[in-house]
């Protein structure tokens, strides 16, 4: 296994650390200082792991492409670690009352509908390769969420507009433009009369 597939095993491998630090422990386990120490300081090292794990998105395709590291298990696991994350993100957010769930529904379906173009290109024999308003999205993505977990810190100390939440709204926006642009510049390929 590779450098940059490497990177992209941790980037996952990061998901389930990220999961239990952003976790709101109950009430009842709070008397232990471990998790009273969760419940207080859990959120920013989530969002230390969390920006770090976005991250290696960068990393790994630097190297994949520099080292001629591209392979197809990196041209699977890449795309699919990015949309863990981000959907595990959105979530834990809805669950933690941050966001609303028809945000992370709209955000996480897109993802389910630019993969089924992408599973339909490829029975077909056409790469669908991503483009760069899907990459702005991600980098939209991320900083909105990193920006709601920190709970408009610290844009709080300068006005009182939840600058967090238009971040969520301004990727929100981009991930159902980006979608669409990419539906349609993508599906004059496919052939679908032939299915």
């Amino acid at each position: 296994m590779n450098t940059a597939n490497r990177i992209t095993l941790a980037r996952i491998a990061l998901i389930p650390l990220f999961m239990f630090f952003f976790a709101e422990w109950p009430a009842s386990l709070a008397d232990a200082a471990v998790f009273r120490f969760l419940n207080e300081y859990g959120s920013y090292m989530a969002v230390a792991i969390f920006v770090l794990a976005s991250g290696t998105d960068k990393l790994d395709g630097y190297i994949a492409r520099k080292y001629n590291q591209i392979t197809n298990l990196g041209k699977l696991l890449d795309p699919l670690a990015d949309k863990l994350l981000i959907s595990v993100a959105l979530i834990m957010m809805v669950q933690a009352d941050m966001i609303a769930s028809w945000v992370a529904v709209i955000m996480i379906g897109r993802e389910f509908v630019i993969t089924g173009l992408r599973m339909i290109a490829s029975a077909q024999g056409i790469a669908l390769a991503a483009d760069r308003f899907g990459k702005w999205k991600m980098v939209a993505q991320v900083v909105a969420i990193v920006a709601v977990m920190l709970e408009n810190v610290p844009f709080q100390w300068f006005t009182y507009i939840r600058v967090d939440q238009l971040l969520m709204l301004l990727a929100l926006l981009m991930t159902l433009a980006s979608g669409v642009h990419y539906l349609v510049n993508n599906f004059k390929a496919l052939k679908l009369n032939e299915m």
